[in-house]
């Protein structure tokens, strides 16, 4: 019962928090990732998704956001460092896969098969922590001749996956997360373990934010059972390593 009673809590104090005094949403900026699992922990908040490096960039120059959640750590903190964010924190952990079009007309059964001359790979742009993931696996697997392949390169994750489910390009690096989105439009390639990046997401309270204890509850509730909950089911993986 008292178990019962705190998730009705907590599910109480999310809602709560993305309003503010004066019944106003909460304005939440987003990595891309997020676009799916957001709205089913909070259906009442106003989000901005887009790249994370564009979002940091938009909120450095003084955007109205509430709350800044990257598909890193790296941005939240260097914001962190400005004084504009609060202190960041980890709220949910992902994986980056290599994916191809179901059909694979480039035969990519290997991340090592991206070297064949004629395939079209599309990365997110290096400033964009998945493609600065990607860039990782590439370096972690001495693969960065490949880059040689590179035909596209995005402003965010979403774009990448929307290149390579549509076929207009053979392979791409996106999360996990993503690739589930699409159900059997793409395939997953095998990455070795040791070779990817550890993909950690961490959410912070602007500073500048009008509605700041709002915005507080809003982020701690993201630790909390049913948000965790509901990034677990789109696939996420829990905050911390297991």
């Amino acid at each position: 019962m008292r178990r019962m009673v705190a998730l009705l809590l907590l599910v109480t104090a999310l809602a709560g928090a993305a309003a503010s005094a004066a019944g106003t949403p909460l304005t939440v900026y987003a990595a891309a990732s997020l676009t799916d699992v957001f709205p089913k922990i909070d259906s009442s908040a106003r989000y901005s998704f887009a790249g994370s490096n564009t979002l940091a960039a938009q909120i450095a120059q003084g955007a109205a956001a509430d709350v800044f959640a990257a598909a890193n750590t790296t941005l939240p903190w260097q914001l962190y460092a400005r004084g504009l964010v609060e202190r960041p924190v980890v709220f949910t952990r992902n994986s980056l896969v290599l994916i191809v079009p179901a059909p694979n007309p480039a035969r990519i059964h290997s991340v090592y098969d991206l070297r064949k001359p004629e395939v079209k790979l599309v990365l997110a742009a290096p400033t964009v922590p998945a493609g600065a993931y990607a860039l990782q696996v590439l370096q972690n697997l001495k693969l960065t001749d490949v880059l040689d392949n590179v035909v596209s390169r995005e402003s965010d994750v979403r774009s990448v996956l929307a290149k390579v489910a549509l076929g207009e390009a053979d392979a791409g690096f996106v999360y996990a997360t993503d690739a589930r989105t699409v159900g059997r439009k793409v395939r997953a390639v095998y990455i070795p373990g040791w070779a990817k990046p550890v993909v950690a997401y961490a959410a912070a309270t602007v500073k500048s934010s009008p509605h700041v204890a709002a915005a507080r509850v809003w982020v701690k509730a993201l630790l909390a059972g049913p948000a965790q909950a509901s990034l677990q089911a789109a696939g996420f993986l829990p905050r911390r390593g297991r």
